[in-house]
């Protein structure tokens, strides 16, 4: 009637457990494709618009290739006739107002009540009362019997000393927002002396956010590394690389077994991550090379297992499992894995399904090859001789080109470091004054 667009109706859905691990854009067409699938009786044969903040919506929508969940909402979304219209945030602000509006402590006729006794009976807001008296221009007020105070054109309720920690529990456990959100909360209808302080004394004995929030700064324990012995074949580090594109044999991973002494890598193409495979490989190198003292795992469930378990007491194998969510702790096979992986992806771009034909030549390379940590290579640690093999160039390049990038990444991110230190630093030091020849100087001991 006015020219203007009104809501005609509203509509939810609570996302899946499946779905809630969809990326944001995905979550965007998921919105669209529910709401088309709703008002479908409405929609059909009528042109209508799709206004979105999300850019990504359109550009999805445009693309040739699409994973196989996308294409299926766009062939359901060609039913129908629109067209997709991107608005930018900053002109969409009423449609996120709900998720973005920080939560407001409801102030019950009860929590009121309580604060107007506690007033009463509080030194710190008695003593304010008193002030009042001896100064009109005061920001404190009294209304009702109840004290506030202005601030900003706002009537803050004055909190008791004995209820400031309660209020603000009650603004961080609306959401448990972080430290500026829940102050923020508590400054709508609230005024607590200190509340920075306070606030982030009440989140820090927050249990709740102890238990799910990420830890920044120092993380807790100190390094205590595995012990090992300084000769070949006494530790293994052991871990499965994949899923990898399925072969014709069906295999789709790589279990990796690496000697900590010598580096020496052994690398078995595997049907799954079962402990029966795991076992199965270990068995079969163990008929040339024995028993380690150690070998060294994640948590993973082939690791976990009774049956492997059973294997290290009856062969007398010490079993270390590092912490999960700890990748470093079994940092040597992750450094292989680091390695491997982009040399596979290349060599098998044409089909990436063959990538089993390469695995025996790459264990080859890498173990002839120099390693700057030891000085030698890998067969010369634990034969005695050097490796005597045909030379395949390529392979060696791509090795030595993913071994020289990883070095690389790691000495730019240590560069990186030392910047930022040098300047953080020199915020604190100024040039030196450098004086002419026959000035005095004054000279202090240093103690």
């Amino acid at each position: 009637e006015d020219g203007k667009l009104h809501p005609v109706q509203y509509m939810s859905k609570k996302t899946t457990p499946a779905e809630e691990k969809y990326s944001s854009y995905e979550l965007e067409v998921l919105a669209v494709v529910n709401a088309l699938r709703k008002f479908r009786t409405y929609l059909m044969g009528n042109h209508f618009k799709i206004i979105t903040d999300c850019s990504a919506f359109q550009r999805t929508m445009d693309k040739k290739d699409l994973v196989t969940r996308i294409a299926r909402w766009a062939l359901l979304l060609e039913e129908f006739d629109y067209e997709i219209v991107h608005r930018s945030g900053q002109r969409m602000q009423h449609v996120d107002a709900l998720s973005r509006y920080p939560v407001a402590i409801i102030t019950s006729d009860t929590l009121t009540a309580r604060l107007k006794r506690a007033q009463q009976e509080d030194e710190y807001t008695q003593s304010l009362r008193s002030m009042i008296r001896s100064n009109s221009d005061s920001d404190f007020f009294d209304k009702n019997e109840i004290l506030y105070k202005y601030v900003d054109g706002r009537e803050l309720i004055v909190v008791p000393r004995d209820m400031q920690t309660e209020i603000i529990k009650l603004a961080h456990e609306k959401g448990h927002f972080s430290a500026a959100k829940t102050e923020g909360v508590v400054k709508q209808e609230f005024f607590i002396p200190n509340l920075s302080k306070q606030v982030q004394n009440v989140i820090v004995n927050c249990v709740p956010c102890i238990l799910t929030n990420k830890k920044s700064g120092k993380k807790d324990g100190f390094l205590n590394p595995i012990p090992k012995e300084d000769m070949p074949l006494s530790t293994y580090h052991v871990d499965f690389i994949g899923p990898l594109p399925s072969t014709n044999k069906k295999y789709q991973h790589i279990l990796t077994i690496v000697d900590a002494f010598t580096k020496f890598t052994w690398l078995y193409p595997v049907r799954s991550t079962s402990a029966e495979d795991a076992l199965d490989k270990l068995k079969k190198k163990q008929k040339t090379f024995g028993n380690p003292k150690r070998i060294i795992t994640d948590r993973g469930s082939a690791f976990t297992s009774k049956a492997f378990g059973d294997y290290c007491t009856n062969e007398n194998i010490q079993h270390f499992q590092i912490t999960t969510g700890v990748p470093r702790g079994n940092g040597q096979v992750e450094r292989i894995h680091r390695t491997l992986i982009p040399v596979l992806t290349k060599l098998s771009i044409a089909d990436s399904t063959k990538w089993f034909k390469f695995v025996d030549p790459l264990q080859r390379i890498l173990n002839s090859t120099f390693n700057r940590s030891t000085q030698w290579s890998p067969f010369e640690l634990l034969i005695g001789v050097t490796m005597r093999n045909k030379e395949d160039l390529h392979l060696r390049d791509l090795l030595m080109e993913e071994m020289m990038e990883n070095c690389k990444n790691r000495e730019t991110n240590y560069d990186k470091m030392q910047r930022k230190i040098s300047r953080r630093y020199r915020r604190r030091i100024k040039e030196p004054t450098i004086g002419n020849a026959g000035m005095p100087l004054a000279t202090r001991e240093m103690t």
